[in-house]
């Protein structure tokens, strides 16, 4: 089943997240993520707002936390430590009908 990694985020320092930014995506790519949303228009309907919202398709749960904890991708997390603040979850998708 495939997951989605969704990512709310609170930029506080653009130039460091900029670098976060440029290394998580090969990252994420590597380990078959596939961006589908990734800091566009947005609404606000409930909850925390955070102006940057990002979705990623990953071919499983496992290849989304995969990444997460892959070398790349933390190396590329450092840099947005301290210059964002960020909720992330990973959720498997229902199959399509």
């Amino acid at each position: 089943m495939t997951a989605l990694w969704i990512a709310h985020v609170e930029v506080l320092d653009a130039e460091a997240y900029g670098t976060y930014a440029r290394l998580a995506g090969p990252a994420i790519a590597a380990h078959g993520g596939v961006f589908l949303a990734r800091g566009g228009r947005y609404v606000q309907l409930e909850g925390n707002d955070r102006a940057r919202n990002v979705v990623a398709r990953f071919p499983s749960v496992e290849d989304a936390v995969s990444c997460y904890n892959s070398a790349a991708y933390q190396e590329a997390l450092s840099h947005a430590r301290g210059a964002s603040v960020r909720d992330l979850v990973v959720v498997e998708e229902t199959p399509a009908a």
